[in-house]
């Protein structure tokens, strides 16, 4: 189910011209915004990126480190890839 926007909400989108509208939670005062899709989409797609990006870096940092004898306990890098994964669902 797809619901539409309210009468409200079209306008506000509408006057802003800028593509998304923020709004707060009368209930909660959580802010929520409404955007296009398309944007909706680039975003998560240059998050998702970012996150490759990441991980290839960390892989090849750790390569590296371990062709030059640099290397750390395998509890402590546990600890790390566990501290990272769980800041990553944050």
């Amino acid at each position: 189910m797809t619901p539409e926007l309210t009468d409200e909400l079209t306008a506000a989108v509408d006057a802003t011209g800028s593509g998304f509208v923020k709004f707060v939670h009368p209930g909660t005062s959580r802010t929520f915004f409404v955007v296009e899709g398309e944007t909706h989409q680039q975003a998560i797609d240059a998050l998702r990126e970012q996150r490759r990006q990441e991980d290839h870096d960390a892989i090849a940092a750790g390569i590296a480190q371990m062709e030059a004898g640099e290397d750390i306990p395998i509890d402590e890098a546990r600890k790390l890839t566990r501290e990272r994964l769980l800041s990553r669902q944050q």
